[in-house]
């Protein structure tokens, strides 16, 4: 940014700081708004301080006024800055929260703005113009804001919180329970996995940014959570695999669908994060390329066990129609022919 924007910066910082203590009369609220401001100032590539980001999170274990004040504080933040660095910082402290933050933070999370229960942080257009180096870090706010909604989104079909340790609980209790959902659930559930994985496959590659303190930080927050995703893929595909003789054809199109899209994912994760010595993401990919291969003969044994109950139909029908070999058979669905064309491109 240059040393005249490093001190508006600071200007800034300061001049919010007096504001904020002034103006609330509150004093604990000013205190947890005070810190807000603290942790995430105009300076380009400094991370919050554990100190500020452990004072954001202890807001958690007081009544839930406080914790709204911190969600409320850090979005107002977040929606009114122009700055890519105080923007940046307040997108790294929602992670921290959504990785390490209690239940009654994780719940006023979930539930802004109290007018919509629905949490878009709305950063699809930002734009820092101030230098080449903000505009290229625009770049990675717009990125991350996308990866932090996709994780509330598929937090939602989860029912706990992706990544969160104080939910440890409930992610065993889920665990326990994926043997008895419906095919179609554990599916979506997958589905919901893989876009966080697609996600992450998105981050921008910007090579005059190398070395900002702030953004090698946020990768170490999405490399935890990318481990994190593999180990719960792991789990429901290797449920599936119990479950591969019991498959209806749809949901086997479906699932070697999501396995494509799964290893579509393979070569830019790992580019982007190293992974030597790593059983669990090493066994992802056999598993994955070994469930291909099984599903894939299951679906096409059901094919042509399809193919041939609907010929015996036809013949008991119109007796003299038979089915031949060089014959094809046409559906009146158009849902069945596109399984049927899907299915084949899927191989």
């Amino acid at each position: 940014m240059g040393i005249l924007g490093d001190i508006i910066g600071k200007v800034k910082d300061k001049a919010s700081i007096g504001k904020a203590a002034l103006l609330s009369r509150n004093q604990t609220t000013a205190a947890l708004r005070l810190t807000i401001l603290r942790a995430t100032t105009h300076e380009a590539d400094l991370p919050p301080s554990d100190h500020h980001l452990a004072a954001i999170l202890s807001a958690g274990d007081g009544p839930r006024a406080s914790a709204a004040v911190v969600i409320d504080s850090l979005m107002r933040r977040l929606h009114k800055t122009s700055s890519s660095a105080v923007a940046l910082k307040c997108l790294l402290a929602l992670h921290v929260i959504v990785r390490r933050g209690s239940f009654i933070l994780h719940d006023q999370l979930s539930i802004y703005p109290s007018a919509g229960g629905r949490n878009y942080l709305k950063l699809s257009d930002f734009r820092d113009n101030s230098s080449p180096t903000t505009w290229e870090l625009s770049t990675w706010i717009r990125w991350y804001a996308k990866y932090l909604e996709q994780i509330l989104s598929t937090s939602r079909i989860l029912g706990y919180f992706l990544f969160s340790t104080s939910c440890t609980l409930e992610r065993e209790k889920a665990k326990e329970i994926i043997a008895s959902l419906l095919c179609k659930d554990l599916l979506r559930e997958i589905d919901g996995l893989i876009n966080v994985l697609e996600e992450i496959c998105k981050s921008p590659d910007c090579v005059q940014l190398e070395g900002n303190r702030l953004l090698i930080e946020v990768m170490g927050l999405v490399g935890e959570d990318y481990f994190t995703t593999i180990d719960e893929i792991v789990i429901r595909v290797e449920e599936f695999k119990e479950r591969l003789s019991c498959l209806s054809f749809v949901d086997s199109v479906e699932l070697v669908c999501a396995l494509k899209r799964l290893e579509d994912c393979k070569d830019r994760l790992g580019s982007l994060f190293e992974v030597t010595g790593s059983g669990l993401v090493e066994d992802l990919w056999v598993l994955v390329s070994e469930m291909k291969e099984k599903v894939g003969e299951v679906k096409g044994f059901k094919e042509e066990k399809m193919v041939l109950s609907w010929g015996r139909f036809e013949s008991a029908r119109f007796g003299e129609q038979v089915v031949k070999p060089h014959d094809s058979v046409q559906f009146a669905s158009n849902r069945f022919a596109f399984q049927f064309a899907y299915g084949e491109l899927v191989r």
